[in-house]
Formats: structure tokens, sequence, C-alpha cells
């Protein structure tokens, strides 16, 4: 029998209950696993599990139940949101993009190791394979309701509404990895006119947040069916970063570096470090714009052994957890409000409006993004 496994977040791989379940699924037949997100990506690197699970790709839940709904047999979608109804809500979201959703046997493993774990079947052919899953993980089997199998989306004309499940008052939202606003409710939609966020109710809008998910003066519209959507921290302290070696970087599809005879190949990374995965492949160093970003990519980086240049102003959000930096990495810490700034200077004057250029060494990239900011800048942090 053929096995797809589709893994989302990196808290169900920190748990070690990815590889117990993949132990458990590969007494049944072939089990391909792959997983979905860039903190998942890192949670396998860690945990020393990317010669078992797929990160060479970057693919939306969805799509990866797609893939296997070509190739195997039954797809298991295994996920550990922060709450069971969360969990339930996140994989509705991830139903509801289907096409084919009842050609296969879907079958759901939320928070298994928890107390309110549970197994949930997605459709009718699913429901043999989730009793018996559910058996070996001692989990209950719960049936989703048919308005948690519909989207959690409201379509009034051009107006969309997204509710959002299990947030906690306090706690940042997130939408496609930038901060837009903080939640002051339990009860948080988002909502938007024409593709552009007009309203968090339940929440407070920051308003910076919200021009930089729509690029600035670009105006760029997103769907929020399709966004990536989160509340709260990316991902607990319950990990060990590790650093692969040269040889172990294929296993992330990694293109092989460009070497100059001379020189260093660099990219830029600008409020999009949930996609830096896909942004680094053959970069020497990263140039990183803003707090979060620069936290955020710069621990990812570190997995790959590239450095960083960030470019702070001292407005993190408090998204990530703790942050490992390459060694030969620098920080530039500017005055409030000036990131974003230095780094359009940066973008147009040093990568003239590139997102990668070559450049003949890592100093002489330093010295031109110092000068870029000079007037700007508090200290520079070496590491």
């Amino acid at each position: 029998m053929k096995i797809g496994l589709v893994i989302h977040g990196p808290e169900a791989v920190d748990s070690g209950q990815a590889k117990r379940i993949i132990g458990i699924l590969s007494t049944k037949g072939n089990v391909t696993s792959m997983i979905a997100g860039t903190m998942g990506k890192t949670a396998v690197i860690d945990s020393h599990m990317e010669n078992v699970i797929d990160i060479s790709r970057s693919l939306r839940p969805s799509d990866c139940i797609e893939e296997c709904i070509d190739t195997k047999d039954v797809i298991y979608l295994l996920n550990h949101g922060k709450n069971l109804e969360t969990g339930v809500a996140f994989a509705g979201m991830v139903i509801s993009h289907l096409n084919r959703k009842d050609e296969k046997p879907i079958v759901h493993i939320e928070r298994p190791g928890s107390p309110d774990g549970a197994v949930i079947p997605w459709n009718d052919l699913a429901q043999k394979y989730a009793n018996t899953i559910a058996n070996e993980l001692g989990l209950s089997i719960i049936v989703a309701s048919e308005s948690q199998k519909g989207t959690i989306l409201q379509t009034e004309g051009k107006r969309v509404i997204r509710h959002l499940t299990g947030v906690q008052p306090g706690e940042n939202i997130l939408v496609n990895g930038i901060v837009v606003g903080s939640a002051i409710s339990f009860e948080v939609s988002i909502i938007t006119e024409n593709g552009y966020i007009t309203q968090i109710k339940g929440g407070k809008m920051k308003e910076h947040g919200i021009e930089k998910l729509h690029n600035y003066e670009h105006l760029t519209p997103i769907d929020l069916k399709s966004a990536w959507i989160k509340s709260g921290r990316l991902r607990s302290d319950n990990f060990k970063a590790r650093t692969l070696k040269t040889c172990e970087l294929s296993t992330l599809g990694n293109k092989e570096k460009k070497k100059l005879d001379r020189g260093i190949s660099a990219v830029i990374v600008d409020h999009a470090a949930e996609k830096v995965f896909d942004i680094v492949p053959g970069a020497d160093v990263a140039v990183t714009i803003g707090d979060d970003t620069t936290i955020l990519a710069a621990d990812i980086l570190y997995r790959l052994s590239i450095p960083i240049i960030g470019i702070t102003d001292g407005d993190s959000d408090g998204v990530s957890h703790r942050t490992h930096i390459f060694p030969g990495s620098t920080v530039l810490r500017l005055i409030p409000n000036s990131d974003d700034v230095i780094g359009r200077k940066i973008l147009l004057n040093v990568f003239m409006d590139k997102k990668t250029m070559d450049f003949k060494s890592l100093q002489e990239l330093k010295d031109m993004i110092i000068d870029q900011a000079f007037d700007a800048i508090k200290y520079i942090k070496e590491y």
C-alpha cells in the first residue's frame, strides 16, 4: 500500500510524534512523508529527519494532499494546533481547497500525545483507516461537523471575512508571516475589501504591518482564502538548533552555490522570512530588512551556514523563538522607524532593485550598506 503523510508545522516534529507515526505507518506500507511550512522544515532539520521527511519543496498542505491523491492509496494529515478546535479549523480550511476531496481516504491526526488529541476521518473512505490509527495511537475519533468541513470564510461581494480560531487576547496576528495586528478578544476576524485589509474585528491593527503586507505603494492585494494566517508565536522552545553540513544541503533542493573567481552572491530578504528557504538557494549571505525578519531569517539560515547582514531599528513584535545567528553575521541597529527606509535605499542603490547581486567580497557589501545607513546607525554588532 502506498501511504502519503502530510505534516504541517513544527510541533508535530518537535514533540517526536511525527517520528512515532511514521514508524507505525511504515508497518502498513510504503510511506512518503512531506512537510508544509518554513518552521516545519527547520524542525525537520533540527530533528535529523531530512532524509525521512521531504523538505525540498515549498507546497501548501492542500497541494501536498492533491499530489498524494494522484499517487497514494491513503493520505494522512498530521497537525498539532494550539488546541483541538484550532486544529480542526485548520484542517477544514485545507480540505476546502481540495478539488477531489472524496477520491482517496483522508485521515487527520490532530495533537497526538496531548490529552485532547483526536483522529478525524474527512471522508467516508477514511473511516476504517481512522479507526485503526486511532486505536494504535490511543486517540478518540471525532466527526467534523458540516460547518467545520466548510471554509471559515464569508464572502459578501468584494468583501471577504476570515474568522480565526483559538486566538488568545494579546497574541500577535500574522498574515503571510507579517504581524498585522494583535488580538484584544477571543473572537477575531480579518476583513478585506477588494483584497486589502480594512479591519481586524476583535483586534488592533498595526498600520505599518498592513503597509508591509500590501507592499507599500505597490498596493498588492491578498487572497484571504489562501493566505497563511496565524496567531501567537511561530515555534515553541522545544528544540535544539542544528547546522547542516555541506553534503546534507541537497535535501533542501538547494542549487549549488554559484562561485565567482572571487566574490560572493548576496540575496535581500525584505519582510519575507517565511519564504527564506525559497529565496536563499545559491546565496553566500543574506541582507535582512526589519527586526522580526532578521530574527527569524537569521535563525533559519543558521541551519544552512549562511551569515546575515541585518537591518533593525528595535521594533520587534516578538513573534519568534530564541534565535541562532551564524558566525560572520552583522546586525545594524538604526534609529527608530528607519529600517524600512534604509532597506529601500539598500534595495535600490546596492542591489539595483534586484533580489540577488554579486559582490567582490563580504566586506565590500558591508561597506556599501553602512554607507547607505550611515546617518541612521546607532551601533553595529558583529557575530
